[in-house]
């Protein structure tokens, strides 16, 4: 087993690594008050907190103690928490991919003379894993649609990208519902080339050119700052058009495991 940080395999830093554990979820943050009179708390629910990865490494066998912390010196660099948050992929879990970075000292026992063992602590702020390889959805016409995932086991924050003609106006729209909930597109500009990207995991939007560059910012397009979630399997999509012409919605399904 090994591992992928920032790109760079453990293997390749000379880094022997297997997983000693592994949280079945994040760390939960359980919302409670006490309440005179009455035994116990009272509930008021629970939500996600941070994951810790914890990976149990060694290190191969070196001629010399100076070369053990030297490729140790090399192992530093490249884990530096300092740079932030990295992809990190487990070997043993390879469809998915968690931003991680170190949260704690890391100290070297000495096996050997020239080899030996720690273990890495990779702090998750975001619990969740992503999918690496993931779903996309293709609408190109008016009315009720199901798409469905089949990736991941928790509700995801899809990427919705939408391709067409609006001009200002306040009867001409794009509205796009999923489940319920719904993402309208109102008094927005949208020239042929150009897609309204909304990202729902960070609650904006924005205009793209046909290269990618970012011409404008999308929010006050939005007639309400709501963003549709997609669930695990099927999901109903509506979308409805007025005085408008749709070329593409694409949703990114950006699936995730708890």
């Amino acid at each position: 087993m090994g591992f992928i940080f920032n790109d760079i395999t453990s293997a390749s830093m000379g880094i022997k690594a297997r997983l000693t554990s592994w949280q079945v979820c994040g760390k939960l943050r359980n919302f409670t008050t006490t309440v005179p009179g009455k035994y116990g708390v009272a509930d008021f629910g629970a939500d996600f907190d941070y994951r810790e990865i914890k990976v149990q490494c060694n290190v191969y066998p070196k001629h010399s103690f100076t070369a053990l912390v030297s490729a140790l010196d090399d192992v530093a660099a490249w884990l530096d928490p300092v740079q932030g948050l990295r992809q990190l992929v487990l070997d043993d879990v390879p469809d998915r991919y968690f931003m991680a970075r170190l949260n704690d000292a890391v100290d070297c026992e000495r096996l050997i003379r020239s080899a030996g063992s720690f273990e890495l602590k990779f702090f998750c702020p975001d619990p969740f894993g992503y999918a690496i390889t993931d779903e996309t959805f293709s609408i190109v016409e008016e009315g009720v649609h199901t798409i469905t995932r089949t990736i991941g086991n928790i509700e995801s924050l899809p990427v919705y990208r939408i391709k067409g003609v609006i001009t200002a106006g306040a009867s001409n729209y794009i509205s796009i519902t999923t489940n319920g909930s719904e993402l309208k597109i109102v008094n927005a500009t949208l020239s042929e080339g150009e897609t309204l990207i909304v990202d729902t995991d960070k609650m904006t939007a924005y205009v793209v050119d046909e290269n990618g560059e970012t011409l404008r910012n999308g929010l006050p397009y939005l007639q309400e700052l709501n963003f549709p979630t997609l669930a695990v399997g099927d999901n109903t999509v509506t979308v409805e058009v007025s005085n408008a012409t749709l070329t593409e919605l694409q949703i990114g399904a950006k699936s995730r495991w708890r």
